[in-house]
């Protein structure tokens, strides 16, 4: 891997894609990053060798912004979020990878597509149960391809919270997902030398993708950042059902 062309030419623009989206734009184009690594290493090997990273990104953000998240919407998807990700190491052999993505791609595709028609305006909050369903399937769906942020930008984003609130939340949930992630990821003998290796090298590349997300997002007004939040599931949803005609 650290000696293959094809995996540098994808690793380094999937890495710096991954920082601008997480600290700029709540992790929106997160699902194409292991899409976009499986191109030149396995699934499972993109999704460990990029844990280590997102754990960097996340300190680097968190420091960005700490202090203004919303704790009432984290307390709600949080706990349910660490079940998903139980859940996914308990079903970690028996996980039907492709038939995930397919659901989690309609999911993100339809939602993209129904935010966009309706401009953002959706008609009422989310409700309590619609929290916890959508916290279960963001730990889930992180936990096997680091793409939670469907589930989490489907409870969200109908509750129409400023932007830097809503970025907040978005950053500290996927702190802590991520770093509870890093015990079953470790127990499944995910995290090894080579993958940490290369974590390493695409460290800086990391570093400049979340320094330009929090240049870029201070420079683009509420309603067309949720129109971009909006088109990135949609290319989200559109490539993970691709995997199902590859």
């Amino acid at each position: 891997m650290l000696t293959d062309p094809l995996f540098w030419l994808v690793a380094i623009p999937a890495v710096l894609i991954t920082g601008i989206s997480k600290s700029g734009f709540a992790g929106g184009a997160g699902g194409l990053t292991v899409p976009l690594l499986a191109l030149a290493v396995s699934p499972t090997t993109a999704a460990a060798l990029m844990l280590p990273l997102l754990i960097f990104m996340d300190m680097l953000s968190v420091r960005s912004w700490w202090g203004e998240q919303n704790n009432h919407h984290l307390f709600i998807l949080l706990p349910t979020a660490i079940v998903g990700i139980g859940v996914g190491y308990l079903l970690f052999d028996k996980l039907n990878e492709d038939y995930l993505k397919g659901i989690l791609g309609a999911i993100a595709l339809l939602f993209g597509l129904y935010g966009l028609a309706t401009n953002g305006r959706f008609n009422k909050p989310p409700s309590h149960l619609f929290g916890l369903i959508c916290g279960t399937l963001a730990g889930f769906t992180s936990f096997v391809a680091h793409a939670g942020g469907p589930p989490l930008n489907s409870y969200l984003l109908p509750l129409r919270l400023l932007k830097r609130e809503y970025l907040a939340t978005a950053v500290l949930f996927f702190a802590v997902v991520n770093a509870v992630k890093l015990i079953p990821y470790s127990l499944l003998g995910q995290i090894n030398l080579t993958n940490l290796q290369a974590s390493l090298v695409l460290a800086p590349i990391a570093y400049l993708g979340v320094r330009l997300g929090l240049k870029i997002q201070d420079k683009i007004d509420e309603q067309r950042f949720k129109q971009i939040i909006f088109g990135l599931m949609i290319i989200i949803g559109l490539r993970l059902l691709w995997n199902l005609f590859d």
